[in-house]
């Protein structure tokens, strides 16, 4: 086994499979989406012909949403897995939102939760889409005041509820829109079902990963992850690599990598963020380049999948530097990424 090459593969960063950007997303059932234009590369470097058009077109057509999920982070899903994803993982989010309140000593009992939910769904009904301070004059226009925390705290909290979601895109800022009117044709799932599902959309685009990368990703609980991997059968088979136990699905492949391939990757990327066993893509000395102690994810520079160095995507000249001296990175390949880059994203503002 070489997992290095196989997450080059299931990733899609390797031999993309899919044209249509909701379908990428659709396959990794959650894509980290922190940085609002980042998330927009990371989508598109994963399918066959980069475009910046389509992944708006998928966005605004509401099969690509943003919202806050897994790990109480930001993430993108495919819209009509939205409704199940959101039962399956909803108590567990709410429990980490809980605890930052608690944290920041916010206390927003249910019924102000309601009230305000309920005014920012009076509010939106028949818009298409809207920016957040369209809502918090929504509620200014009814006397209410609140400080900037506690404001968004209840969008966050409309957002678990199944009201919320993201709205069309916009250049720089967040909009928002009901979940009712930018979602069609939702899937209706048991519990089992999701579970399963989820399980199987991780170790799909993931694999080869181990129970606690799919742990830490999914932010559920070990029984819960214990009894998605058993409810998938034979589909997962399990493969020992120095010394720990990973799980590979039956539709991994194995053909497609190219040696030499270079990949300039976003910040917060799934290939580096969707897993806990990062070291065997990235040497732990090199870890502070990748990402801080509080969870910051830098843009990072893969070479045949291995992370050696850093790039800056608003730079002209792609700012990169190498923290592995060892790795020689061909210029052909950088400027090929960078061209990509730029003709998708690189003029959009």
């Amino acid at each position: 086994m070489n997992p290095v090459t196989q997450r080059l593969l299931s990733q899609q960063l390797a031999a993309p499979q899919f044209k249509d950007p909701a379908e990428v997303v659709s396959w990794f059932g959650a894509m980290q989406a922190q940085d609002y234009k980042s998330m927009r590369w990371a989508v598109s470097m994963r399918t066959r012909k980069p475009s910046a058009k389509a992944f708006e077109k998928a966005y605004n057509d509401g099969r690509i949403i943003r919202t806050h999920l897994l790990r109480t982070t930001w993430q993108l899903l495919a819209g009509e897995d939205l409704g199940w994803m959101l039962k399956l993982c909803r108590r567990k989010a709410l429990a980490g939102l809980r605890g930052w309140m608690h944290a920041n000593s916010v206390d927003i009992p249910l019924d102000e939760e309601k009230h305000i939910s309920g005014i920012f769904g009076e509010a939106l009904a028949g818009r298409d889409s809207v920016q957040k301070e369209f809502l918090a004059e929504a509620l200014r226009e009814r006397d209410i005041q609140m400080t900037e925390q506690r404001f968004s705290y209840h969008l966050r909290l409309a957002e678990l509820s199944g009201l919320l979601c993201s709205g069309n895109l916009h250049p720089t800022k967040r909009t928002l829109a009901l979940v009712s009117e930018k979602v069609r044709n939702p899937l209706i799932l048991t519990h089992e079902e999701s579970l399963a599902l989820l399980t199987r959309k991780y170790f799909r685009s993931h694999g080869p990963a181990t129970l606690e990368d799919f742990v830490w990703w999914s932010g559920l609980n070990v029984n819960d992850c214990r009894r998605g991997i058993a409810s998938l059968g034979g589909e997962l088979r399990t493969e020992h690599w120095k010394g720990r136990d990973f799980f590979v699905h039956e539709d991994a492949r194995t053909r497609g990598f190219r040696r030499g391939s270079v990949l300039l990757l976003p910040a917060f990327d799934e290939y580096l963020i969707g897993y806990k066993s990062r070291d065997i893509v990235l040497h732990p000395t090199h870890t502070h380049h990748a990402h801080n102690n509080s969870g910051i994810f830098y843009p990072i520079v893969a070479l045949d999948g291995y992370i050696v160095g850093n790039w800056s995507p608003s730079s002209p000249s792609g700012g990169l530097t190498l923290f592995d001296e060892s790795s020689a990175l061909p210029s052909d390949a950088i400027q090929e990424q960078l061209d990509i880059y730029r003709s998708t994203l690189g003029s959009r503002r």
